[in-house]
């Protein structure tokens, strides 16, 4: 990296705290949201089970010890639940954003209605039906990566069909474990367009099939980085296999969509609303 590369890359500028009594993946996931607002790079610390008083006061102290650090206030997203845990992090010399007050409040003002204020009620779901359908759905999506299995595609709600690498199993197994969707990947590969069609046992369920494309250079950017040097990454073979793929979407009246500069979330929300499965509404 050169000199001017190094002075035009932002360093991390304040430390972010993500305090939960659960996972903390909820504070994680909207501060996430928040932070990608500004151009700025940020050291990012999650404080997940803090559940009694004495892990308050320790998570206290590390959000404390890195305001002198830092020589700065640091960022705090917190879901804490309970009024006296939240009251020790808030004393804090941070930025104090509480998820909770700030939403669950005015529902309960709008509802005329008391939360429960319960510690880890949003992820006390290893009961829940939506929690079993999740599971139920990430064993089909790896039972049925990369064509390994054509059994019980009628139980499929999507199958993704694209060249090796285009993010067929990453976007499968976000789907179910994100909502439950069972979804199914199948590779095209040069076997099939030298037929010039999706495989056979594809036809039955075209329906539920969406295709994912990318860019030749991105592509071999990506299996060079599996198996660099050979022909499988060669730019010659990427650029005839996404023509091909891309050809016989067409020709098969597929929806699809480039992988190419689109986040997993983004790809995933495109399918969802294109394919609309049967069991809910997104």
């Amino acid at each position: 990296m050169t000199q001017e590369q190094r002075s035009t890359f932002p360093t991390a500028s304040r430390t972010v705290f993500f305090v939960s009594d659960g996972t903390g993946i909820t504070a994680e996931t909207f501060g996430h949201s928040v932070l990608t607002q500004f151009e700025l790079r940020f050291r990012q610390i999650r404080l997940p089970f803090i559940d009694t008083l004495d892990k308050a006061h320790d998570a206290a102290r590390k959000i404390n010890e890195a305001f002198v650090t830092d020589g700065q206030r640091p960022i705090i997203f917190s879901t804490l639940v309970q009024t006296e845990l939240s009251d020790v992090i808030s004393r804090c010399k941070g930025m104090y954003m509480d998820l909770f007050q700030t939403f669950v409040a005015p529902l309960e003002q709008e509802l005329n209605v008391k939360s429960t204020h319960t510690i880890g009620r949003s992820h006390n779901i290893v009961d829940s039906e939506e929690y079993k359908n999740r599971i139920e759905a990430i064993n089909f999506s790896l039972a049925h990566d990369d064509g390994q299995s054509h059994k019980n595609l009628a139980s499929a709600d999507i199958i993704l069909v694209g060249v090796s690498r285009s993010g067929k199993t990453p976007t499968s197994l976000y789907l179910a474990m994100q909502y439950g969707i069972k979804a199914a990947n199948y590779p095209l590969i040069p076997d099939d367009f030298e037929r010039g069609r999706l495989p056979s046992s594809l036809y039955e369920f075209k329906s539920k099939i969406f295709g994912l494309t990318i860019t030749p250079e991105r592509l071999t950017e990506i299996r060079n980085e599996r198996r660099a040097g050979s022909k499988y990454a060669s730019i010659e073979n990427c650029r005839y296999e996404v023509n091909e793929a891309e050809s016989m979407m067409k020709r098969e009246g597929i929806r699809w969509l480039s992988s190419t500069t689109k986040s997993i979330e983004e790809i995933s929300t495109t399918i969802l609303q294109e394919i609309k499965p049967d069991r809910r509404d997104y």
